[in-house]
């Protein structure tokens, strides 16, 4: 039987000499930390039967927290009335439950607007792809039946009417900005290597053009007068062995360049010294051209990890282009100079120079400041390209001076070699 000693607010301390009710008994580990140490402490939650039909707001208010004791043999039992705290947790978090979804419902409309702006760009990005890919499946539906001619047109007008429209960013996110600004770069240089490729497919086809119309005509002179005319046979025959050499030697800068841009040719480097090098194309171009002066000042020693057969190439080709652009009798320096970190090889011609508005374009594919004296030197207008390309690939760049009737310079700056 219990006996009520004291009662505080909804605190109830009994008396008692009985067994304590049931109720559910907190873990012995939570209870040897909580403050009341005395021996026999024993803290539970209780619940009291009711009817079932009762609420759950009314039976989490008849919770009761209970710790029973025993202090000088004699046991107690201090009753909590946990249920009406209980009670304004629970109302509490009701509160907070229905800020949140309030919260939530709010959200949710403002991230859907705020998803559909952010996606607009990509959509649009999207719908230009898929009317740029409808274009190009139409022209491939297009293909069949339809004359040459007819397919360029429509290529041209896709060029014309496709490839030059560009993405807005003005309402893109910064992070969609930048990828929009991106895409319009990559169409911006689909457009100029279209272009690109066109230009050089027309100058490609204009280059074997001539030597074939040259070689046809000539054909056609001997099968007239050649027979009896040894004279005749002699000027045609050489002619077209001149034309046929000019061929081949195109179309072989052709395939080189066509490996290049595929990523085919491998470059085999190797350590050299590229004094040796200049020293043997200066030699070989005093046995072929006896009519021009050259010189040489070259730094000793200079040594590069370079391919070796393709920087022969590039020094022939600057030094061949200052032969055919320079008088005879003037003066073509060759000079390398050994810089910390790089090797520059210089090619300078009192020639007659290149304007000041060309210089950009010197380095394009058939590029010619002049056709008719470049048909004259017999230029394909590949040479600066194809020695660009390998310049690059070896990590260097070039350096172009040059006024008209004064001279030109060209200098190649590649990574140096220490030995």
């Amino acid at each position: 039987m219990f006996f009520v000693i004291e009662r505080h607010s909804r605190f109830l301390l009994k008396k008692q000499e009985e067994e304590l009710p049931k109720g559910i008994t907190l873990p012995r580990g939570i209870q040897k930390r909580l403050p009341v140490k005395a021996e026999n402490v024993k803290r539970s939650f209780s619940l009291p039967k009711m009817h079932r039909e009762k609420r759950l707001l009314q039976k989490v208010g008849l919770v009761k927290y209970n710790i029973a004791f025993i202090l000088n043999d004699t046991s107690y039992k201090i009753v909590y009335d946990l249920g009406t705290d209980l009670k304004l947790l629970l109302f509490l978090a009701f509160i907070v439950l229905i800020c949140e979804l309030l919260v939530l419902i709010k959200n949710i409309g403002k991230g859907s607007i705020s998803i559909r702006k952010t996606l607009k760009p990509l959509s649009e990005m999207a719908e230009k792809a898929r009317q740029l890919n409808d274009e190009v499946f139409d022209m491939r539906s297009m293909a069949n039946g339809t004359r040459i001619k007819d397919l360029a047109g429509a290529i041209s007008d896709i060029d014309a009417s496709r490839l030059d429209k560009r993405i807005s960013v003005d309402d893109s996110q910064n992070e969609l900005k930048d990828l929009a600004a991106a895409i319009n770069n990559m169409l911006n240089r689909i457009s100029a290597s279209y272009q690109s490729q066109l230009r050089f497919v027309s100058d490609a086809s204009h280059e074997l053009r001539t030597p074939i119309s040259v070689i046809q005509g000539y054909a056609n002179l001997l099968d007239r007068w050649g027979r009896n005319d040894e004279k005749t046979m002699q000027e045609s025959i050489d002619a077209i062995k001149s034309e046929t050499e000019n061929m081949k030697e195109l179309v072989e800068q052709l395939l080189f360049l066509a490996r290049g841009d595929n990523e085919t040719l491998r470059l085999h480097k190797q350590n050299f010294d590229a004094c040796e090098v200049v020293e043997e194309i200066v030699s070989e171009a005093q046995m072929i051209d006896p009519n021009h002066i050259f010189e040489m000042d070259l730094n000793r020693p200079a040594h590069i990890n370079a391919d070796k057969q393709l920087f022969k190439q590039v020094i022939r080709i600057l030094v061949d282009n200052s032969i055919k652009y320079t008088p005879g009798e003037e003066k073509i320096i060759i000079r390398i100079v050994s810089k910390e970190g790089s090797v520059r090889i210089t090619v300078q011609d009192n020639g007659i120079g290149i304007a000041s508005e060309e210089l950009p374009g010197i380095f394009e594919r058939f590029y010619r400041s002049d056709e008719s004296r470049a048909r004259k030197t017999g230029g394909s207008g590949l040479g600066l390209s194809i020695a660009k390309w390998i310049v690059e690939r070896h990590g260097g760049y070039f350096e172009v001076w040059s006024r008209v009737d004064i001279g030109t310079r060209f200098t190649v700056d590649i990574p140096k070699t220490d030995i």
